[in-house]
């Protein structure tokens, strides 16, 4: 799979992400700085699916209906944040679905996969 980590994104999950086969591009790695509608704009245009623990993305794709190839929220508080990158690694393993149009909340013990409204 392809994907766009946002700045905010635990670079633990790149790595595991990376190891796991899948293509992971970090957003501090080419793009440092990058405000987020456009790293939204880049994961589209690249189709990549965008990791992030910025809430901010909810707002864009819920309140300003920008478009997505589909975003992963992680919401880990400091004390589970060992386990963020085996769970984000273990989930897209098992997500045989479509990701396009879709918003994942991803929180220790719970995922919610919601449909992002058109644009």
């Amino acid at each position: 799979m392809r994907f766009l980590a946002d700045e905010s994104c635990d670079f633990a999950v790149v790595r595991a992400l990376r190891l796991e086969g899948h293509e992971v591009l970090a957003v501090s790695e080419v793009a440092p700085g990058a405000e987020d509608s456009k790293v939204l704009q880049l994961a589209l245009a690249e189709s990549r699916i965008l990791l992030t623990e910025d809430k901010d993305f909810g707002q864009l794709v819920y309140a300003h209906r920008q478009k997505t190839a589909g975003v992963i929220f992680l919401r880990y508080s400091a004390p589970a944040r060992q386990e963020i990158a085996e769970e984000v690694v273990n989930l897209v393993k098992k997500r045989t679905g479509n990701w396009v149009g879709t918003f994942t909340v991803v929180q220790p013990g719970r995922i919610r996969i919601g449909q992002v409204p058109d644009a």
